[in-house]
């Protein structure tokens, strides 16, 4: 039998029995930590809007486009094919954007060419950092990030740049 499928109901009810044994009214202790999580939820709602809002204008304007065929003469030298760069600067803020990104490049140059498999690595490597930094942070209401953008950017950065290198030593065309 496997365990996992009864990890969930034997937790719960341990915190049941335990809640009982301590004469807790789990009732009304479940109603205010529900309670509190549609509170964060609700004022979470505000900058995600705002956020969404912002990277569709920049997609829909055509900034995207323009920013990434700048940025190919940078890339270039580094062997990241100009395909991916659109992905590479949306994978950071936005999970849905990139996957539609990504979802474009393998159905223009499929999912088993070069551009398709950096694609894939960026998208799977990747994190999308403003996006979490900004709910969780949020979320826990906290206002010193200090080094937590520097640190995830550099991560993202290395999954980016490093790629290519990887699908040329691993996937061989």
């Amino acid at each position: 039998m496997n365990a996992a499928v009864w990890a969930v109901p034997v937790l719960t009810l341990i915190f049941l029995l335990a809640g009982l044994l301590k004469k807790v009214d789990i009732v009304s202790v479940f109603c205010r930590g529900a309670r509190r999580g549609l509170d964060t939820a609700i004022s979470m709602v505000p900058p995600l809007v705002l956020f969404m809002t912002v990277i569709g204008m920049f997609r829909a304007s055509g900034a995207l486009d323009v920013l990434a065929h700048f940025l190919s003469f940078l890339t270039k030298p580094l062997g990241l094919p100009e395909e991916v760069i659109p992905l590479a600067l949306l994978r950071p803020v936005s999970g849905s954007a990139s996957l539609t990104v990504f979802q474009q490049i393998l159905d223009n140059y499929g999912p088993d060419s070069f551009a398709g498999r950096v694609a894939s690595v960026i998208q799977s490597a990747s994190e999308t950092t403003f996006y979490t930094i900004t709910v969780y942070y949020a979320a826990g209401k906290i206002r010193r990030q200090r080094h937590t953008l520097f640190c995830s950017l550099a991560g993202d950065l290395t999954v980016i740049f490093s790629a290519s290198l990887w699908v040329r030593l691993f996937l061989k065309e």
